[in-house]
């Protein structure tokens, strides 16, 4: 087993699925953590609440929340129990609706993240991008504008620019501080177009970032995703991340060369999706160092390996700091 050294400080800046993998394993290793989770989410459970109550989207505020739960406990099992049936209640997610009790109850949504926080043993801190609702947007090749997460993700042309509304909305103060004062950060794994940019489209995030003293790390998704990332390789993900953050805010790239099975391949196929290609040369030339590992995890999916995903990552912070010891 890992060991835990609560002194490393870590920011990880994403959302959806790829982040509460990455944050599982993290967890092992450090207290000191932060993650910083988009909310532009306005499809399902969260899309619903969203758009009656008038609070932010919970669905991957919650993800992380159970992600970073000290065990896996019957209360983990409650706020991820989704409703099968009834009247105004199939589809919504309990923890969802937990979520949005308290906020009616504290008063505001980072109060309920805390008070949740705490029924969950959480180890660690989780805050939304912005607190403002904010609408993902997107220009499209074809010259379609299209509004919504949900609505980008399913219009099949390339996106050519992506942008929020309001465009100018401010960060959580507790974020920022955050990421100035980690030993680490990471961006990703997640969807490059609704997971990870709708952060650094947050208005000061990039700057800090820039600013930070940390390493910065980005971690290259394992699999294209039709409609975003079409035969996008490792290079056009980061070049794509470095446009809308206008300045270089990656020192580090993390790729995976583990191989894929042929019945995974196969389902990916279906879905039009692809490896995503490592072009390891390509992002040297930038000047980002590169680490290759087989990271794809043994299941029926082609996603990180939460363990070894963690242990790759906490290697290049030693590395950099020099100051923590990890014991395999």
């Amino acid at each position: 087993m890992p060991g835990s050294n609560n002194g490393i400080k870590i920011v990880v800046v994403g959302g959806g699925t790829g982040l509460s993998v990455l944050l599982k394993g993290l967890k092992q290793y450090t207290d000191q953590l932060t993650a910083i989770v988009t909310v532009s989410d306005d499809g399902g459970s969260s899309g619903r609440l969203r758009t009656e109550l008038g609070i932010l989207p919970p669905g991957d505020i919650r993800n992380c929340l159970v992600a970073l739960a000290e065990t896996e406990t019957l209360m983990d099992k409650v706020f991820q129990h989704r409703f099968k049936q009834g009247i105004g209640i199939s589809g919504h997610n309990l923890g969802n609706l937990l979520m949005a009790a308290m906020t009616e109850i504290t008063g505001d949504f980072v109060s309920a993240i805390k008070e949740v926080s705490k029924v969950l043993a959480v180890r660690g801190q989780v805050i939304p991008a912005t607190l403002e609702l904010v609408n993902l947007g997107a220009e499209m090749s074809d010259g379609a504008v299209i509004i919504g997460e949900t609505a980008i993700r399913q219009y099949q042309n390339k996106i050519s620019r992506l942008f929020l509304i309001p465009e100018k909305c401010l960060p959580i103060q507790a974020g920022i501080d955050a990421i100035m004062e980690a030993d680490a950060i990471i961006i990703g794994p997640g969807s490059l177009y609704t997971s990870i940019l709708p952060n650094i489209l947050v208005e000061g995030v990039s700057d800090a970032l820039m600013k930070s003293n940390a390493v910065k790390i980005y971690v290259s998704n394992i699999m294209t995703e039709q409609g975003e990332t079409d035969n996008f390789t490792a290079l056009d993900h980061i070049k794509t991340i470095l446009q809308y953050a206008r300045q270089p805010i990656i020192d580090c790239a993390i790729l995976n060369t583990g191989r894929i099975d042929e019945l995974r391949l196969d389902r990916y196929r279906q879905e039009q999706a692809i490896p995503v290609d490592a072009s390891c040369q390509e992002i040297l030339n930038l000047g980002i160092k590169v680490v290759t590992e087989d990271l794809v995890a043994a299941d029926d999916l082609a996603w990180h390996d939460t363990h070894k995903l963690a242990q790759t990552i906490i290697k290049i912070v030693q590395k950099r700091t020099q100051k923590y010891h990890l014991t395999d």
